[in-house]
């Protein structure tokens, strides 16, 4: 296991903790759920780049589920935002 420093995918590991952060944040405030899908689905994203950053990038089999899961949760927590309104 080897690290890869990219100074990309560094940066959205820094945004997608910053936005998972928010989330969690804007749930134990308002209380509503669509913050804090929309965090994880952000968790998602970061869990992707941290295994690119520890060498493992290759491994599209558990990258590719990780990345449509984070789609899916972002879009899921929109759906509840929208559907709030």
């Amino acid at each position: 296991m080897a690290l890869v420093f990219d100074p990309v995918t560094v940066m959205n590991l820094i945004f997608d903790l910053i936005i998972l952060c928010l989330g969690v944040f804007a749930y134990m405030r308002m209380k509503g759920k669509a913050g804090l899908v929309v965090g994880i689905g952000f968790a998602f994203f970061a869990v992707s780049y941290i295994i690119t950053l520890l060498g493992y990038g290759s491994m599209t089999t558990v990258l590719i589920p990780l990345r449509v899961l984070g789609y899916l949760s972002v879009i899921g927590g929109l759906y509840l935002y929208l559907k709030k309104r």
